[in-house]
Parts: C-alpha cells; structure tokens; sequence
C-alpha cells in the first residue's frame, strides 16, 4: 500500500503527510496548471462571450428605442384606431360584447380591489360579463368573494363567480375552463386582470378599438404601474427593473415585430385568436408567453400601448419575490425547450421574426442575461483572484456591464440614485434566475411548481392609518411588524455565496492586485443581507 501511495504522489507531497493543511495546499498546486487554469480560462472565454452577446443586445435595444420614440408612428397613427362612439339611436350595438376575467386564489387582501374596478369599467353594462375565477382553497375566502360579486350583481352589474372542483392547470386552467362557458360564447374579446390589478374606467374604450379596427391584432397589452413602488427597498429594486422591461423591451417588440410576451394581465385578447392559437395551455408555469408564442407564429400582431396604464401590486417580501422570479424564469427557459424546433420550422412568420424570438427574445433576454450575470461577477470573477494566472480584460470586468447597467437604468430615471445598489441586488437574485432556468431548460424537479404571489393590498396602508389615527388620540399604539420566525428568514444558499465571496475579497485584499476586494465585500454584505431576509425592510429615500 505504501509502494502505491509512493508512486502516485509526488515526493515533496508524501513529506507533508503530517500536515493537513500542507497536504491542501500541495494538492491544489498538483491540479491547478494542468486543470484548474485551463478549465477557469475557458470559462473566463465564455462569460465574456455571453457578455458581449447581452451587450450588443442591450445596444440595439437602446438604438431602437430612440428611433421609436424619435422617428416612430404611435400605435393610434400605425393603425387603424377610431374610438367608440355611443349612438342615440342604435344604442349600445356598436360596442363588442367582452368579458373580463379575473383568476383569484386565496387573495383576502385585494379581491374587493380588482372586482371593484372592473365593475368600475365604462362600457355599455349589457355588452359587458364579468368573470371572477375563484380557485380558493379557504372557504372563508371563498365565500367572500362570492358575496362581493352578489354586492355588485344587485346593483346590475352581470358578474358571475365561477369555481372549479380541482385547480389543475393552475391559472391557465381556470382561464380556459371560463371560456367554456355558455354564458361567455356571444363574447368577442377577453380582457384578463389579475387580482391586484385596477384598471382605469376607460381602459376598454381605449384599448377595444385597436381590435376592432384591425382584425390581424390579437393583443392590446397595457402596461404596468405600481402602487407600492417606495415601500420599501426591494419593491424599487422591482420596479426599476420591471421599468426597462416596459419602456424597451415591450415597445421596441410591439413597434419592429408586432411581437412580445404577454404580461399574463391587464391585456385584452380576440378571443378567435385564443381559439385558432390551439387556447390555454398549462404545459409550463408561463401559460401567457406560451398562448403569445403560439398566436405569433400563426400570423397574429400584438401591439403594447405605454400610455395605458394599469395599476398593480410589487411582492412585498424577499420569499414572495423570490418565489415569483422562480416561475418568471424557470417558465421561459421551459417553453424555450419546448418551442424551439416549432419556431425554427414555421412557414408563417419571416426569417428574422424567428431570429428575434429564438435568440433575443428568448436565448439572451431569458437565459443568458441570467447566467452571466451569476457565473460572471459571482463565481468567475472571483475565482480569478485564487488563479491569478487567468486574467480578465477590464473591459470586460468593467466597461461592459457598466454600459449594460447605464442602459437598463434608462427606464427609472427617478430611481437613478439607487442603481448601485440595484447592481448588486439583480447579482443577487441571478443566483435563483440561474437555477430556476437551468430547471427549465432540463425540466428539473421544480419546473412545474407554481407558488401564488402574495399580495398585502392596502393592509399594511390601513392598518398604518388605523394606529396613526390612534396616536393622534393619545392611545398607546403598538409598533407595527410583520411577524416572521427568525427561521424562516434564513436563505442558506446566499449565506454560502457571502461567505465564499468574503473569502476572495480577503484573498484579494491580502494578495491580490485588481483590489476586487471593494466590490467583493460589498457583495458578500447583499447576499448575507438576503441570507438573512431583511432586503424588503429597508425604506428607500426618494
């Protein structure tokens, strides 16, 4: 056994057996030339050629974004738009029937909310149903909600609480399940809203005539606005990047292509279109990109209106947010693997349609912004500092993601001041944006997992007001928190990464050259920060 030892260890390594930590160290110097090295190189050539790739994506996003906002026709001049118009004489018939549906589960905070404003809408109460989907588990929910939509059906509002027996399908499944209906079959086009949606009164007027007018739109999408945006600090994080999406993505898709996601709410579809489409699908977690996909590829235009705003609600807490981003993620790298061969081998669509979808819709914007942003700056980079014989260019250390930051910046222009810590935050959710695409892309255990979105309404709001109120009075006033087992908080995966980057920022401060350090501790403290489940305490100034 000795003989054996003696022959596959080097010499000086057989003299360090008494020594642990010698034996570490003469083994990483025995693997590091022949493998470690070659091996962080080649990584090192595929982060950057990934970076360049996000690069020049968010260049041309930026370059078309000016010349649609400079030079572009708005949709109402692209298109043929006319409003509505009441008649007198003929009534109501000049308005389409549409139905609006609103999927509900378990949502005690804001089902008055969104079953309120959609009653609220102006639109002729006889060319209008409106269709709550109530897939609530909580009976005393449930029942809630069933006597808010009686409230409104005594005032004459033609509103229907529909439940199911199973929630299979999840949201696409009670969405196609309400179209089945027989009460719903006269109905021409479906606006969908979410739970904490609250569309303004005249959003049908506004958005109905483009598909009325024009019977090759199948979508009008209206864009989001947030009412909680300066909660606190993860709900402005949110928001700035939930802002470049809307401002570029969206516009820059509806104005070149005809073409973009659905955001899942606060859009009105032709129901023909949903139909001819092949209908809801609940194959992946992203039944609205998937249902998008699909009528794109069969001729159908879509068109985003920037000015239609929608009021929703941002997740509140790191484990709602963290849940979401899971199925915003792990969804689209899914149906990416799923539609990839259909995209490449349609007849209906142009070539460079389907170059748009494949490799900047869905390659770059749904898989690789999220996998250079972690293996780069969270585990290459650092890596790099242990190796020293692999070297990063700073441009692509530096100036590259400076200018990617400068670019996504452009759609929070109030929010400037908080893009340094924006920066690390989105490091830190590429962590689960990575994961979960990768689950998506290999159809891992958790590709199907759909966590409703916790939404707190006004609550916190009132209940702010109630004691406010109280205060006032002289009453002792107890201070508000959301009670959390200390438990619960902990996130073990962002622990692990601070403390392997606090160790290359320790590396580097002792060693190293680059003095990576300053960026590597400050890292390390927003990932021990999330470890620990504070990120959405903290109130940002404005």
């Amino acid at each position: 056994m000795a003989d054996a030892t003696q022959i596959l260890l080097p010499e000086s390594f057989q003299g360090g057996r008494g020594n642990f930590s010698d034996q570490i160290w003469l083994i990483w110097e025995l693997i590091k030339a022949p493998l470690i090295v070659p091996l962080l190189r080649l990584m090192v050539y595929i982060s950057l050629a990934m970076s360049l790739m996000l690069f020049f994506e968010r260049v041309y996003m930026g370059i078309v974004i000016v010349l649609v906002k400079l030079f572009w026709k708005k949709p109402e001049k692209r298109y043929k738009y006319e409003l509505l118009q009441d008649d007198l004489e003929s009534g109501s018939s000049n308005f389409p029937h549409v139905l609006i549906q609103i999927p509900m589960f378990n949502e005690r905070e804001v089902y008055k909310i969104s079953i309120g404003a959609a009653c609220g809408l102006s639109w002729p109460a006889d060319r209008l149903v409106i269709q709550v989907l109530d897939d609530s588990t909580d009976p005393v929910i449930k029942q809630m909600v069933e006597q808010e939509c009686l409230r409104w059906a005594s005032k004459g509002i033609n509103i229907t609480y529909q439940i199911r027996e199973t929630r299979g399908g999840y949201k696409a499944g009670a969405l196609k399940e309400g179209l089945k209906r027989r009460y719903v079959s006269h109905c021409e086009y479906v606006a969908i809203f979410d739970a904490d949606f609250r569309p303004e009164p005249d959003y049908l007027r506004r958005a109905i005539p483009f598909l009325v007018h024009n019977p090759d739109i199948a979508l009008v999408q209206a864009r989001w606005r947030f009412v909680n945006a300066n909660e606190c600090l993860l709900t402005r994080m949110q928001e700035m990047s939930l802002d470049y999406h809307f401002t570029v993505e969206q516009e820059v898709g509806s104005a070149t292509h005809a073409f973009f996601g659905f955001n899942g709410t606060a859009g009105v579809w032709r129901i023909a279109a949903i139909n001819e489409a092949g209908g809801w699908k609940d194959r992946t977690t992203v039944e609205d990109m998937d249902l998008a996909v699909r009528a794109s590829l069969r001729g159908w235009k879509f068109v985003y209106l920037g000015d239609l705003q929608v009021k929703s609600e941002l997740p509140s807490t790191f484990k709602a947010f963290r849940f979401q981003q899971h199925r915003w993620s792990c969804g689209p790298a899914n149906l990416f693997r799923k539609m990839v061969m259909e995209i490449v081998r349609n007849k209906k669509v142009k070539f460079w349609k389907k170059v748009y979808v494949i490799y900047s819709f869905f390659f770059v914007r749904k898989i690789i912004a999220h996998m250079v942003t972690f293996f780069f700056y969270c585990v290459v980079l650092p890596l790099t500092i242990l190796v020293p014989e692999v070297y990063v260019p700073i441009w692509g250390a530096v100036y590259i993601p400076s200018v990617i930051t400068i670019l996504n910046s452009v759609g929070t222009p109030r929010s400037i001041h908080l893009l340094f810590y924006w920066i690390l935050f989105e490091n830190v959710m590429s962590l689960h944006r990575t994961k979960a695409a990768l689950i998506g892309l290999f159809e891992a255990g958790r590709v199907n997992e759909w966590v409703v979105t916790e939404k707190l309404g006004d609550a916190l709001k009132n209940k702010a007001a109630a004691d406010a109120a109280k205060s006032k009075a002289n009453a002792k006033v107890p201070k508000i928190r959301l009670r959390c087992k200390f438990g619960d908080r902990i996130n073990t995966l962002e622990l692990g990464f601070a403390a392997f980057l606090f160790f290359c920022g320790c590396y580097d401060f002792v060693h190293g050259k680059n003095n990576y350090f300053v960026y590597l501790f400050l890292q390390t403290f927003s990932f021990l920060i999330t470890g620990v489940g504070y990120v959405g305490t903290i109130i940002p100034s404005s």
